[in-house]
């Protein structure tokens, strides 16, 4: 997600964007934490090159969260902490057994809600380096809280290209 993608995320989740009262509904306003261009070393992949070396994964991620309290008590215990999500991620390159980015994006998406507070989340993550003559392939997720996935209950909801620009 790039940065305006956030800023209007943002600001429409608080002008009161009301996403209904479904079981995978987002609070009425909705801050957005970011992390973007991260660059891990992880195997994955399904291609007999992948298996045993690890590769540059590029993982971008907006998270939600409730009208963030950190804006009035300017305490890091009352946001998402990016040190802590940094090291979650390296603690998951270096221990994950998928093969997909799709099944590395969905775990990223629930340790985020589940250990992070995340109401809504979506993850970016891109192979750089996997063909000479792309920039970079890869695969774009969103996932919220009450959605079924996050309890491990149900099919995952996958979103398509352009869907999720502000969350219902």
């Amino acid at each position: 997600m790039d940065r305006i993608d956030t800023v209007r995320l943002a600001a429409l989740s608080s002008l009161g964007a009301n996403p209904g009262s479904h079981a995978g509904a987002l609070p009425e306003r909705l801050d957005i934490v970011f992390i973007e261009n991260f660059i891990g070393q992880t195997v994955v992949g399904i291609d007999s090159s992948e298996l045993h070396v690890a590769q540059p994964v590029r993982v971008n991620l907006a998270i939600g969260v409730p009208a963030i309290r950190a804006c009035t008590t300017d305490r890091i215990e009352d946001t998402v902490n990016y040190a802590a999500v940094r090291e979650a991620l390296l603690a998951l390159f270096a221990s994950h057994r998928v093969r997909l980015l799709e099944a590395l994006a969905e775990t990223i998406a629930q340790l985020l809600i589940a250990d992070f507070g995340a109401h809504w989340v979506r993850v970016s993550l891109a192979k750089p380096a996997k063909f000479a003559d792309l920039a970079a392939v890869g695969v774009q997720i969103e996932r919220r809280r009450g959605d079924g996935s996050a309890a491990g209950v149900g099919l995952a909801r996958y979103a398509s290209l352009g869907e999720g620009l502000v969350p219902n």
